[in-house]
Parts: C-alpha cells; structure tokens; sequence
C-alpha cells in the first residue's frame, strides 16, 4: 500500500524548534506504523517551491485557509490565531493563569486540553492535536533601560491579537500594539513599539537582542500553539492509525516544550554577558500586575464556557 502523505508546514520562528518537534513526530510515527506514511517538513519556502510555484505569494497567515482546502495536512499555530475558531482558547491568555510548568501540562495533557482542541472542529476542517509552549512563560524585551513595570506607562507595547493581552495592558497603563512576535526587533527598529511580549527562545533567533536594553520578565503566560490537522484527512484513516497520530503529536508537543524550556536559563546567562540585563518583577510590581489581571478577570468572565477558568486556576 502507498504511504500516505503528511505535508506539514512550519512558518513561525524560531523555525528550528518547530522542525525539532515535527521530526519528534515523525521518529514515533515510524516506529509505531512503518512504511504507513510519507512525512514531509516543510518550511513556507519549500512548500511554495514544490506545491505552490505558480500561485500568489503565500504568508504563515494563509496556513489555515490551506488546511481548510486540504491542501495541507498539518501545522502549528498559535492559539490566538485558533481563537476565531474556539473563544475558550483566548482564555489561556489570562495573566498568571498558570502556575508553573507542571500546573500548565496537567490542563494541556488532561480533559480541560482535550476539550479546548475538540472546540474548534465544529468550526472548521481542522483538528486540534496537541498543545505546544512555542517557548514558555513569556519575556519583553525592552528599548530602554528599566526597573520597574511602572516605567511601562505610556509606551507602545507590541501584543498578539488576543483580546485579553490588549486588555491587559491596557489595564496597566501602556498602549498595545498587534503585531506578530516575529516582527519585533523591526518594530522596535521603525518606532512602531517601544516594547513587546516575547519568549526566551526568541531573543536572539529573532534578534531581539539588538534592540533590547532590558528584558523584563513577568511571566505572567505562556505563547501557546497547537499541532493541527486537517480532520477530513484524519477521519480517513482507521482507527489504529489515527491514535497513532494523536500519541505521537503528544509526544512532539512535550518534547518542544522540554526543548523550549531547557533554552530559558541559558538564554539569561548569554543577555547578562552581552550586557542586557534581566528585570524580575519585585513584590511590590508583581502586585500591581495581579491586581491589574484581578479586573482582566472579571472583565472577561462570561467570554468564555462557564467555569473554564475556575475548573484551569484550580486544578492540582
């Protein structure tokens, strides 16, 4: 039998890490099913030069159109993105959620998980597979030196567009910006932000460093993606197949995140060499923070299914 074909396609940065998980997919797929499929990682660039030559220009943004096509049959992408198809998932936004990393595995790996990747299959021909941190608790670096969050006051910060991160800083006296976390050392460089929320592993992948005075670490969320597939070409397989595909897409979901995790401290030590110092928030400007997310909170809480954050903030 012909193996079946996965083009899965990667288009956000810092790209060796998407690669990283995708080939952790393809190591346990292999083993668990030999021969059954043809995997095919591929950057935007190389799908475009073998499936797309002769069309427009494509973006990471028409990846969802594309697997609504089935044109694809896999990616990832951030949740604020999957939000227009599932609300719930702009609730994993909400500061300080999380408690730490384990706290935020048992919802990803448990029903509160399954049920947020289940939501937004109704809604379009894509199935949510696994939860990724495309690079855990979140940073921002910072054009200017600074100390605390209150200096953040009037400047332009760069946001997804999730509403609750518009809100949020909104709510702590600075001016939100949309724009894709790629983008920021260009943002910063044209005057667009002075700001913005980003993660470790993108620092200097993203040359974020050459435009960070500081980084300010509130870790106050995480930058979230889900694995994704088109549910029409998952409904075709048989059973076996697709849980062999479920298992192995909770598989490259822990390793990205291991990998992603394991980049912070020695990613710190390099900013303090090359001079840019790291701010933790004091008790004082956690505080603030908290305070300001307690009235994000109450803000957005018939946004989302009843008793979602309380079932997320309470889970041991």
């Amino acid at each position: 039998m012909k193996p079946k074909l996965i083009r899965w396609v990667l288009a956000h940065e810092p790209i060796d890490i998407f690669i990283r998980a995708a080939e952790k997919f393809i190591e346990v797929v292999n083993n668990k099913a030999p021969g059954r499929f043809n995997i095919e990682v591929l950057t935007l660039s190389e799908y475009s030069e073998k499936y797309n030559k002769n069309s427009n220009h494509i973006t990471k943004h028409d990846l969802l159109n594309f697997m609504d096509d089935g044109k694809i049959e896999m990616s990832q992408m951030y949740t604020y993105v999957l939000s227009k198809y599932n609300k719930d998932l702009d609730a994993l936004d909400l500061p300080f959620l999380f408690r730490d990393h384990d706290h935020a595995t048992k919802v990803f790996e448990g029903e509160i998980g399954e049920k947020l990747l289940h939501g937004y299959t109704t809604n379009s021909k894509i199935k949510g597979l696994a939860f990724t941190y495309s690079g855990g608790f979140m940073n921002m670096p910072v054009n200017r030196k600074i100390q605390n969050i209150k200096e953040l006051v009037g400047i332009n910060v760069r946001v997804s567009n999730s509403p609750v991160a518009k809100e949020t800083w909104k709510e702590l006296g600075a001016n939100p910006v949309v724009m894709d976390v790629e983008h920021i050392t260009d943002g910063i460089k044209e005057g667009k932000i002075d700001a913005g929320e980003s993660s470790w592993p993108r620092i200097y992948s993203c040359k974020q460093n050459e435009v960070a005075e500081t980084i300010l670490e509130p870790n106050h969320r995480l930058l979230l993606t889900n694995i994704i597939i088109n549910k029409d070409f998952l409904s075709d397989l048989n059973d076996e197949d697709q849980k062999i595909i479920k298992e192995a897409s909770i598989e490259a979901g822990r390793y990205e995140r291991s990998v992603a995790v394991a980049e912070v401290e020695p990613t710190k030590e390099r900013c303090k060499k090359d001079g840019i110092p790291v701010v933790k928030l004091n008790d004082t400007d956690l505080e603030i923070f908290k305070k300001a997310g307690e009235k994000i909170y109450k803000e957005f809480e018939n946004k989302f299914t009843a008793g979602l954050v309380e079932s997320i903030r309470t889970l041991h």
